[in-house]
């Protein structure tokens, strides 16, 4: 067999290879789909970044793959060098035929065979290359240098509580029993109508949670932000390049796929959002944003489906780990460093997207604050972050509930940046004055308010025991007719006209 040319067992091979990297039948990913961009380059020219990265990310079983990339993008550059010059000489065998100079039967024979040999090379260039974008697509985003490595959280600071001088409280604020006591949650009707991990608000606390969402949008548009309401049904497709899966096949999977009929098998399979994150990101799916307009801020109320909801427990008891939800999030594309494939000191320090993350920290902190909940600010580490995030911050409130998991402490709202991650996955790119196309934007999100867990926070810091009630926020009055308790004489629904 003549140099170059591929061993037909090999060929064979490399058909099944690139046939496994290929979307499967089952769940295809559409042609409509945005086109996805991994930082290849990127990969390849810093492979020891990136296998580091896996380890403090906790993808371990990923740690070779950085290394395998810029193995393919290697040999990729070694074909393209090896089909140049066959390709010359087609080339030139095409000019020869065309000036109808030397044996036609001969050039043809010349030209099948040169032909069948770069064909072959492609096809080794195409699966290379398809085995290489599936690889990278697989690890997780870099990490910030503010983010611990160490497995624990950094203390920021805290909010509305003082270390030396903690809250107490009675031994009945429990949600979950304040809430049956006062008549706010059904926890039973709810397993009988949908299962465990679901509930029924009511009375007030479905007042509350009308009340919250109206509250955290009103402080988010004070502060510049547009609002939007998204979709809670998305492609599947749209939920992974947003970084909503999973480190290996044996972690659990956050996001509820929806069944489909045996007539649409074969076409691109939905999902339920578990977060507005997904269907905000997709507002500019395979679409620029002039970079004048940069950055672009919403928010938006939706509810969230998780399929998750972890192992029955102090964890999951009550409203704080739950199916379906409502929540208010923030989500933003803000301007990236001027790069393509370098990792200059711009690169992992995003200032445009950092001063986002900062301002979404202030209106998270604004509003826990003003609704009284003690709480701490946290830096939280590399093992916590998924795919996508960068860098992000948690904010705790206490859970006198949950006082033997964590000290009490209960996450409440948390903020991210995905520098490009999310935005290579969905071909969202800015465009620049000059007409350019080059650029990714970065994303942030954060959540404004998750009701659930706040509305939990809110029912046991305000309950107090010896009256029977629950004192309600005094930012939240105005939005509940006027109700400064619940739970005192009885329900009075008159203060509800004056809504």
């Amino acid at each position: 067999m003549s140099k170059g040319r591929l061993d037909p067992t090999a060929f064979l091979l490399r058909c099944r290879r690139a046939y496994a990297t290929a979307p499967s039948p089952k769940r295809p990913r559409p042609a409509t789909a945005p086109k996805q961009t991994p930082p290849l380059r990127q990969i390849r020219d810093n492979v020891e970044l990136y296998e580091e990265n896996t380890v403090v990310r906790n993808y371990r079983s990923h740690q070779d793959v950085p290394g395998k990339v810029a193995d393919n993008l290697r040999k990729m550059l070694e074909l393209d060098e090896r089909m140049r010059r066959p390709r010359e000489d087609l080339n030139d065998l095409q000019t020869l035929m065309y000036r109808k100079k030397g044996d036609r039967d001969d050039i043809i024979t010349r030209m099948k065979s040169l032909k069948l040999g770069i064909e072959e090379m492609e096809f080794e260039h195409a699966a290379l290359d398809a085995d290489a974008q599936a690889m990278a697509l697989s690890l997780p985003n870099l990490t910030s240098s503010e983010t611990p490595t160490n497995g624990e959280p950094r203390l920021h600071s805290y909010i509305n509580y003082d270390p030396e001088n903690p809250p107490s409280y009675d031994s009945s604020a429990d949600h979950a029993l304040i809430g049956e006591k006062l008549k706010l949650i059904d926890f039973t009707s709810a397993s009988t109508t949908s299962g465990w991990g679901f509930y029924y608000l009511l009375n007030e606390a479905a007042l509350l949670e009308q009340a919250l969402v109206q509250y955290a949008l009103s402080v988010a548009l004070k502060h510049g932000w547009s609002v939007a309401t998204p979709p809670s049904l998305v492609y599947s497709h749209m939920a992974a390049a947003c970084g909503f899966q999973p480190r290996d096949q044996n972690d659990e999977q956050q996001i509820w796929q929806v069944a489909q009929a045996e007539k649409d098998v074969g076409k691109p399979t939905r999902s339920l959002a578990a977060t507005a994150e997904i269907p905000l990101a997709g507002m500019y799916a395979g679409k620029p944003i002039r970079e004048e307009d940069l950055p672009v801020k919403l928010v938006g109320p939706s509810r969230c489906f998780r399929a998750e909801a972890g192992a029955r427990g102090v964890d999951t008891r009550g409203l704080y780990r739950v199916h379906e939800f409502t929540k208010v999030e923030m989500f933003a594309w803000t301007n990236s460093p001027s790069i393509s494939d370098g990792l200059p000191k711009e690169a992992l320090w995003p200032k445009d997207s950092t001063e986002v993350f900062d301002e979404m920290v202030g209106i998270q902190t604004e509003i826990l604050e003003s609704l009284g909940l003690p709480c701490r600010v946290l830096e939280m580490p590399s093992s916590d972050l998924g795919a996508s995030a960068y860098r992000k911050i948690d904010i705790e409130a206490i859970f006198p509930s949950r006082k033997g998991k964590d000290g009490g402490w209960g996450e409440l709202t948390s903020v991210s940046i995905c520098t490009d991650y999310q935005s290579r996955r969905l071909d969202t790119r800015i465009l620049e004055a000059s007409g350019s196309r080059k650029k990714f934007p970065h994303t942030v999100n954060g959540t404004a308010m998750a009701v659930p867990r706040v509305l939990a926070a809110i029912l046991e810091n305000g309950w107090r025991e010896k009256e029977g009630c629950v004192v309600i926020p005094e930012v939240l009055r105005r939005y509940i007719g006027g109700m400064e308790t619940i739970g005192v004489g009885g329900k009075d629904w008159s203060a509800l006209t004056k809504i």
